[in-house]
């Protein structure tokens, strides 16, 4: 029996199986296998060469990276070329789009990166179309900003999400609370600093026994993790925890009801490539969501320069702005002098553990 059977063999028992405290342990038991089958099916396309032919994979440059995800025709393409200098094949029927176009979109001083993937078909995650490569490339991404039609049914985003979720990747969600670390002996050691609601040792050790893990510490932190958390945890290096903006296009085509009712989800904007309309809101947010800062360096007796600045992560430090500049820079290290918001009064002489803000002017004085 190969993978794609098992897979399949499992989310049957799955979906047979009554929820309830006497079948929750088989549960588990089950999503852990269909976890492990899952990272295993995709292995192959991680690693090696194409073998020829048009490229897909782009390399990553600017200040962050925007995967475009969805369905055929929705109007990525259309998008792309409305909000950077790209253009990206557009026509009325599905997979126009057969490689990934990267285009860059310039915004509050930042270059980022746009990638138009190929339309994702139901059953992406098992192989179908070029599935695998496009959620390949979408791990890469700080944020996936996935385009729906605002004339279709719920069902679409509902689709795209469970196809992303089977191959590790998590929209708008944090890593789960919990310490895990395999140990050569010891055992199994599990302790909680509040009694789990969805977990017990004795699903932990069987979990981790289907993983061939014996030994190993576990401190779960939170009561409310459940079992898929800790299969994730198990699974860190297949998993990827990135922000997600919807986007609905061709609101041109719906009632003003629906555009309101489509507007109020979360994580939501509404847009029309084909009138322009809610196009500058969708950058904003997308700037919002990506959590960039603009930092403007200063040299001593110089003026600063608010046409350049230096974009960074949010919760950057003093010593990330050094690192950015040139990493010799720490060894001479005195002081930094800071105006913004992030300090009490303007100048302010900060270490290297300051935490800038957005706007903030930082001038590194050395030895």
């Amino acid at each position: 029996m190969g993978i794609l059977e098992k897979i399949q063999s499992i989310q049957e028992e799955l979906n047979r199986t009554q929820k309830n405290k006497a079948t929750e342990y088989h549960i588990g038991l089950l999503k852990g296998k269909l976890a492990r089958y899952r990272a295993q099916l995709l292995e192959p396309a991680a690693g090696g060469s194409s073998g020829g032919g048009q490229g897909f994979e782009v390399q990553k440059s600017g200040d962050a990276r925007i995967a475009l995800i969805g369905f055929p025709s929705v109007g990525k393409s259309s998008l792309l070329s409305k909000i950077t200098k790209t253009k990206s094949e557009v026509a009325s029927y599905a997979f126009t789009t057969l490689t990934s176009v990267p285009g860059v979109l310039e915004y509050n001083g930042a270059e980022l990166q746009i990638l138009d993937l190929p339309g994702i078909i139901q059953g992406a995650s098992e192989g179908k179309g070029r599935g695998r490569q496009v959620i390949a490339t979408a791990k890469t991404s700080d944020l996936i900003l996935m385009i729906l039609d605002a004339t279709k049914g719920g069902d679409q985003r509902a689709i795209l999400e469970r196809e992303l979720e089977a191959v590790g990747i998590r929209l708008n969600k944090e890593p789960p609370n919990i310490y895990f670390k395999v140990k050569k002996t010891g055992g199994l050691k599990f302790s909680t600093m509040a009694p789990p609601k969805y977990l017990d040792e004795k699903i932990v050790g069987s979990i981790l026994r289907d993983y061939k893990i014996h030994n190993a510490d576990v401190l779960v932190r939170d009561e409310n993790v459940t079992i898929e958390d800790f299969i994730d945890v198990i699974n860190a290096n297949h998993r990827s925890y990135i922000r997600c903006l919807y986007a609905y296009n061709k609101i041109d085509s719906v009632s003003l009801e629906e555009v309101d009712r489509l507007a109020r989800q979360p994580h939501t904007v509404v847009i029309s490539c084909e009138l322009d309309l809610g196009l500058d809101d969708l950058v904003e947010r997308i700037w919002t969501d990506l959590r960039l800062l603009r930092i403007y360096t200063k040299r001593r007796g110089e003026s600063v320069k608010f046409d350049d600045p230096m974009v960074v992560r949010k919760d950057s430090t003093v010593e990330t702005i050094c690192d950015s500049i040139h990493r010799s820079i720490k060894e001479k290290f005195r002081f930094a002098l800071v105006w913004g918001s992030s300090v009490k009064y303007s100048p302010q002489k900060c270490g290297l553990s300051h935490l800038i803000s957005d706007e903030d002017v930082v001038s590194i004085v050395t030895k």
